[in-house]
């Protein structure tokens, strides 16, 4: 019962899009090739007292040897400083807790970064809403969509549901599918989870209708 304002478009079909922009990376000197495995990363980067995700930069100015895996987006020694509209103000400094990320995989896979940036960039997103898990991956985003010469959207992290100790419920950990035959259980767990008291509706349209009202008013949207 919800619908998409637009066309979705899928990832899927778009291989050719990411490539173009993978290129155009390349030539602006933006990305490079990295032969480092995981295990590479975490012990270089603990050799200079970097936590051990974090790439400190090993394959910047060539492989050393080693052929190439990734393909990473160089950052610079920059703080970037945004207000999540839920979670409040945050910051990150792109070379020190997170390094040049990667936006191509070791297994030819176009990496999240690269693929969320350029979808929302493309279909002219402007506001995003997603887990709180993703928060710190939000700086990165903000870094490409400046070097785009776009505007970065506003963002809404909202806070997880996790079982009893504190591990986000997904399909991973074995979490328990949502039910179909309790819808209103189901909904109601997730409008309370998010802050706001239940109200009586008696058909999906109503709810939807409703928590559309109450979560524009909540968030001073019009």
């Amino acid at each position: 019962g919800m619908h998409p304002d637009e066309r979705p478009i899928f990832q899927s079909q778009r291989y050719d899009r990411y490539q173009r922009v993978f290129e155009l990376w390349v030539r602006e000197k933006r990305i490079y090739p990295c032969g480092c495995s995981r295990k590479d990363v975490a012990e270089a980067a603990h050799a200079i007292g970097l936590a051990g995700n974090v790439y400190p930069g090993t394959c910047r100015e060539g492989l050393q040897g080693k052929p190439a895996r990734a393909y990473r987006y160089r950052v610079p020694n920059r703080v970037i400083h945004f207000i999540d509209r839920w979670q409040g103000p945050f910051s990150q400094n792109l070379r020190l807790d997170v390094g040049d990320f990667v936006v191509r995989r070791a297994d030819g896979l176009w990496a999240y970064q690269l693929a969320a940036t350029v979808d929302d960039i493309d279909s002219r997103i402007t506001h995003i809403v997603r887990g709180a898990d993703l928060l710190d991956n939000t700086p990165r985003q903000i870094y490409l969509w400046e070097n785009a010469g776009k505007t970065p959207p506003q963002y809404l992290h909202v806070p997880l549901v996790c079982n009893t100790v504190g591990t986000k419920l997904s399909k991973q950990q074995g979490a328990t599918p949502l039910q179909p035959e309790k819808l209103h259980e189901e909904l109601d767990f997730a409008w309370t989870h998010l802050g706001f008291s239940p109200f009586p509706y008696d058909s999906f349209a109503a709810f939807y209708q409703e928590a559309t009202r109450q979560w524009q008013s909540r968030w001073g949207i019009t």
